[in-house]
């Protein structure tokens, strides 16, 4: 499609004030870890299990070293010690520091170089086998190939995992691209990944390591029946969002529902403990080569479409910088925007056609994912399916990348599999029949598509300057985003955020942050 005329001297000092917000933010993370990516250095070292009573073995371990007040050092640190001592192995050491006496605090002969060269090797194979597992995707959708753009994400969200792969299957057998099994309700709260397949969940499954190779075992099995690569997502936010980057970078999930501000607004989170645990996950996910999804498109469901709907840029500029700093490339960021305009306002067809060109055009390499309405559906399941195909056909003629179908009862209940195939054959049509729409149309200078896109980006770039100035904490602080407040120090998780200390050490972070 042509592009908007926008200022490209604004959209680059946009570009650089979010860095300055992010960069503010940096200093704090840099100083500081928390219990989930601790827990996350000892699953990439290989620790895991759990003890009778379900409780992971890395929880138990983080826990005691921080009742021990030695967690300022890195659970590495610690593990490292224990090799140093006469563990024979890393499960060893673990179920030392979990079950055995109290942790002993360092020694004389417990430098950091010491302590390095024990871990060296276990450090290597815990990047190797992030590697390994990219390489086998990235065959996979090389041998196999992917549709063209959009692609057709759909979700399932069954409570039980091998109710999810057969759904996923189905999905995939109608002409999904994407398949993203949605998380069980709350999951997002609770600081601790559960272990094993699981059969019971509200509002979604649980996910855990093996319900993510369940899943991918399906579509890998289906995608060589139907000759084209299927995509997996699931969910990296919450309470231990480090940790299901990992679980998910090792288990071959293509996409990670990923964002550096969902879990503070939506999920009462404290804002430090989600802001230093999505630069670590976003370490892995680099490092996997997995595409993150932002959460933008959420703040229109608490904030108005119109008014707000330079938050959403804003913020989409600021997770992009919080990406960079964290190592993760254009091409791997889904930034998230939503078709959530009243639809009885007059025109909101060219206002939601302002915004989707606005955003791919500031974001011109991002796999930008798109969603559907749900704000302003009801349970006419007429009108919401015309309602869709509006949307179908915005992203289709501004080049969207991802694109989350939506469903006829998507205001009703979890969509079933009918609604689903209806979901996906109508995006079909308007897909093809649209497919070139976008290079014959050309804007009105004077128009409102052009009016509105340059007053979206004003206004973003304004509430950027303002975000410096005040710093990224207050902003979240005063609820200028979707219209929610979190104060810096409330929420929860804040009790597993900690100071690093000066022999803070943690060689799979030093690792990832060497990655090219």
């Amino acid at each position: 499609m042509e592009a908007l005329p926008i200022d490209p001297a604004v959209v680059a000092e946009c570009r650089a004030l979010a860095a300055r917000v992010a960069d503010g933010v940096g200093r704090f993370i840099q100083a500081h870890s928390t219990v989930s990516i601790e827990r996350t250095v000892l699953r990439a070292y290989g620790a895991h299990g759990a003890d009778p009573d379900g409780v992971p073995l890395v929880n138990t371990c983080v826990a005691r070293l921080q009742a021990a007040g030695q967690l300022g050092l890195g659970a590495a640190h610690a593990l490292g010690r224990e090799l140093l001592r006469g563990a024979a192995t890393i499960q060893e050491a673990a179920e030392a520091l979990a079950y055995g006496a109290p942790p002993e605090p360092p020694g004389p002969g417990d430098n950091l170089e010491t302590i390095r060269r024990a871990l060296a090797p276990y450090t290597a194979e815990a990047l190797a086998v992030i590697d390994r597992s990219r390489e086998h995707r990235e065959a996979d959708r090389e041998r196999l190939g992917t549709g063209p753009t959009p692609l057709k994400y759909v979700i399932v969200a069954t409570g039980n995992i091998y109710d999810d792969a057969d759904q996923a299957r189905a999905a995939a057998q109608a002409g999904a691209d994407i398949i993203a099994v949605i998380r069980s309700t709350a999951q997002s709260l609770i600081d601790y990944v559960p272990i094993g397949a699981t059969t019971e969940g509200y509002g979604g499954t649980w996910a855990t390591q093996e319900n993510f190779r369940i899943v991918r075992a399906a579509l890998d099995d289906e995608q060589e029946r139907l000759g084209r690569y299927l995509q997996q997502v699931n969910y990296s936010s919450g309470l231990c969002m480090p940790e299901i980057a990992y679980l998910a970078a090792v288990e071959r999930l293509d996409m990670l529902l990923n964002d550096a501000m969902y879990g503070i607004l939506f999920r009462d989170i404290n804002p430090r403990r989600t802001l230093c645990d999505q630069y670590f996950s976003r370490r892995v996910i680099a490092r996997a080569g997995i595409v993150i999804n932002t959460g933008e498109d959420n703040y229109l469901t608490t904030a108005d479409a119109v008014e707000a709907a330079h938050t959403v840029v804003a913020s989409q500029f600021i997770n992009e910088a919080f990406a960079h700093a964290a190592g993760l490339p254009d091409e791997l960021m889904g930034l998230g925007h939503a078709f959530e305009i009243d639809k009885g306002l007059e025109d909101s067809f060219l206002l939601e056609i302002a915004q989707a060109q606005l955003v791919r055009q500031l974001f011109p390499k991002h796999p930008i994912k798109w969603m559907p309405a749900t704000k302003h559906k009801t349970g006419d399941i007429f009108l919401a399916h015309r309602v869709d195909g509006l949307y179908d056909l915005v992203g289709v003629a501004t080049g969207q990348s991802i694109e989350l179908l939506g469903m006829m009862t998507e205001a009703i209940h979890n969509p079933y599999l009918h609604d689903r195939f209806v979901a996906i054959k109508g995006a079909d049509y308007v897909f093809r029949a649209a497919r070139h729409l976008g290079d014959e149309l050309r804007w009105n200078p004077d128009g409102l598509v052009v009016r509105r896109a340059r007053e979206v980006l004003a206004s973003a770039h304004a509430l950027l300057r303002e975000t410096v100035e005040e710093g990224l904490w207050s902003a979240i602080a005063r609820g200028v985003f979707a219209d929610v407040k979190r104060p810096e120090t409330g929420g929860r998780g804040l009790e597993g955020v900690f100071a690093r200390a000066p022999e803070y050490l943690n060689p799979v972070l030093e690792a990832l942050e060497e990655t090219p």
